[in-house]
């Protein structure tokens, strides 16, 4: 059985929020696939349960009385996906790390592959979806315009169409430990590590027990702390909105004082209460994005600067 101080060549990460139903095909699909490798590394399966309200916690320890390589990380409460993933790196020992879903919609039959990449080089292999089964046609366009999006506005090269199904070298994980920023991105702040990177395409299976974790809320939550973590974009389109609305109105209130020194009368478009209440709205409407724009970055700032840990642990029981 594995002990804290047993050598551990891989480790699976897993975050899991109520997904019951898939523990236990989850854990035998990973183990089988690890225990048929002809080199047979020494590897541990870290499941962590964030704030689970189902039976995921009872499903993980049923998992870890019956295999060995099992490690059970308990979270105090729901910090959400990437603050999960995060704790599972950070309790990792192995020399590479494959970080995945729970759902078994990231198949652990590319492991192997991504073991093959690594030894061969690699600090990061990444899978990029070729199709995504099961999925609506609005979550498909999102996702597409989502990393569209971001690669147009960051400054990091972050791949397209992939998720945060990988392997990470050690250096990697240890880079991720050593950047503590509370709203985290982490296939971004994996692009921006740099070092060498290669994908692997699949077909990403459907979702066959519960339910997306991701709802339109979440995903919008996501897109922004992408966005604002890895760019400064939004801030300067405040600024340059506002300097564009400031040209127009100056521009126009020459205008007006033409025609009212000149007693060429007063154009009817400047009449009226319409056109006085659209140019307020307008206003208005740009001085709210603007202040939206700077309370979102505002905000992150506040989250860091009070320091508090990403996560809290209830405790860690291994095999």
């Amino acid at each position: 059985m594995a002990t804290s101080a047993t050598p551990v060549t891989l480790s699976v990460v897993v975050p899991l929020y109520n997904e019951e139903a898939n523990v236990a095909p989850l854990v035998e699909r990973v183990a089988g696939i690890l225990e048929a490798l002809p080199e047979h590394p020494s590897y541990e399966v870290i499941l962590v349960n964030d704030g689970s309200t189902d039976g995921t916690a009872q499903s993980i320890r049923a998992e870890l009385e019956r295999r060995p390589h099992v490690v059970f990380v308990n979270l105090s409460r729901n910090f959400g996906h990437q603050l999960a993933a995060t704790a599972g790196l950070d309790v990792s020992r192995g020399e590479a790390i494959v970080l995945m879903d729970g759902d078994l919609q990231d198949p652990p039959e590319l492991i192997p592959e991504f073991i093959e990449r690594w030894r061969a080089g690699y600090d990061v292999v990444y899978a990029v979806r070729r199709s995504r089964k099961g999925e609506s046609a609005f979550k498909l366009a999102t996702a597409r315009a989502f990393y569209r999006i971001i690669r147009l506005l960051t400054n990091v090269s972050i791949p397209m169409d992939a998720g945060d199904f990988r392997l990470m070298s050690r250096r990697i994980v240890e880079v991720l430990k050593r950047s503590r920023e509370r709203h985290r991105f982490l296939r971004g702040m994996v692009s921006w590590a740099g070092f060498a990177q290669t994908a692997v395409e699949y077909d990403r299976d459907e979702r066959r027990y519960g339910s997306s974790k991701y709802p339109l809320s979440k995903m919008l939550k996501f897109a922004i702390d992408g966005v604002t973590s890895f760019s400064d974009v939004p801030l300067r389109f405040a600024s340059y909105l506002g300097f564009t609305v400031s040209t127009v109105a100056f521009l126009y209130a020459i205008i007006i004082i033409f025609f009212r020194l000149f007693h060429l009368g007063i154009p009817e478009y400047t009449r009226g209460w319409a056109s006085t209440m659209v140019a307020i709205l307008f206003l208005g409407g740009v001085q709210l994005i603007g202040i939206g724009i700077l309370g979102e970055y505002i905000g992150r700032i506040y989250d860091e600067v009070k320091a508090r840990p990403l996560y809290l642990i209830s405790d860690i029981e291994r095999s």
